[in-house]
């Protein structure tokens, strides 16, 4: 993975508090650097702001931050949210279940891909992708 990273050209990486304010400021403080970058950024502001309140809540331990980070090269445009409760992997929307997944929904609608991806213990990562072409 640390290959993977080292070949995006531009790169923006915070540490927050897992609070909603903590969640807040990840989508506030990735939509500006993405506007410095010159990249499209609605669309992965909603995602950031999913990802990151999922982290503030679902992926919370007191005391324990959620990182974000944003990459970009010329094609794609990632961004990262590693949270500190690694044994939770949050899962697809099912169809009748109402109490959780519904915000993914809105990340698979509006990514190209996401995923997850466990570690450092104890952390994982959720993941979501952009082709940047197609704004180009």
């Amino acid at each position: 993975m640390n290959q993977e990273i080292a070949e995006y050209k531009l790169q923006f990486r915070v540490q927050l508090s897992a609070t909603r304010r903590g969640a807040r400021l990840a989508r506030l403080l990735a939509t500006e650097e993405l506007r410095s970058w010159g990249l499209p950024f609605e669309s992965p502001a909603h995602v950031i702001a999913e990802l990151a309140t999922n982290a503030a809540t679902h992926g919370r331990v007191p005391g324990r931050d959620f990182r974000l980070a944003v990459l970009s090269d010329a094609d794609t445009l990632r961004i990262e949210v590693t949270d500190a409760l690694g044994d939770r992997l949050p899962a697809r929307h099912v169809q009748g279940v109402r109490d959780s997944g519904h915000g993914l929904i809105l990340v698979d609608a509006l990514a190209d891909r996401w995923g997850t991806c466990r570690g450092p213990f104890p952390c994982k990562t959720v993941w979501a992708e952009f082709d940047l072409p197609m704004w180009g």
